[in-house]
């Protein structure tokens, strides 16, 4: 029988191996091009070791994979508008949850960490359960350290000063707290100021 961290390694080397397989490149790092949700899914990794180095397993996993395969499930298959993004949001919360799943029990987790893993991803109970809320955080982080930039030369200061507000109603005193030491631009951080001021 393995033990719990082989299962683990395993289990986030299934998930990379995915993400590695995404068409979608990202080009905006020094390494060069890698693809896209390999590369979230390792920042969401490294952000939880900074935030909560003692996270369980089942939170790890869910880090590592809440945006599994993403790019099969396009926002442009969903009507446009607020009810169709929400929509969308929920097929892929489902899809992600089965879908990191159906590794775990692969590599030989069982069906209740499976479900558990599935519940983190699918974010129903950020209110009530303090590692849904640290997935949330760390999502949250991994936008405005690194996807912020390049969202903000795509849209005008008042929306952005929206998008950070609801980031920030989304997140704990801990993450709000990393957030404030995160080194952005002077533009990006006045932006930030005035959405939390």
């Amino acid at each position: 029988m393995s033990s719990s961290s082989e299962n683990l390694d395993r289990v986030l080397s299934r998930i990379d191996a995915v993400n590695a397989t995404d068409p979608r490149m990202d080009a905006n790092i020094v390494e060069g091009p890698v693809p896209k949700e390999l590369l979230y899914g390792q920042r969401m990794s490294r952000w939880l070791t900074r935030l909560a180095p003692e996270a369980s397993e089942a939170l790890q996993i869910a880090c590592r994979g809440q945006h599994m395969a993403r790019w099969r499930w396009p926002r442009s298959d969903f009507p446009e508008g607020r009810a169709g993004y929400k929509a969308w949001r929920r097929e892929l919360y489902r899809h992600h949850g089965k879908a990191v799943a159906e590794l775990m029990k692969e590599v030989g987790y069982d069906d209740e960490m499976q479900a558990r893993v599935a519940l983190l991803i699918g974010k129903e109970n950020r209110m009530t359960d303090a590692e849904s809320q640290t997935l949330e955080d760390v999502a949250c982080l991994v936008f405005l350290a690194h996807e912020f930039a390049v969202f903000a030369t795509k849209h005008e200061r008042p929306k952005l000063i929206h998008i950070v507000r609801k980031t920030w109603k989304k997140m704990s005193e801990k993450g709000r707290a990393a957030a404030l030491n995160l080194k952005l631009s002077e533009e990006l951080g006045s932006i930030v100021e005035e959405a939390i001021a």
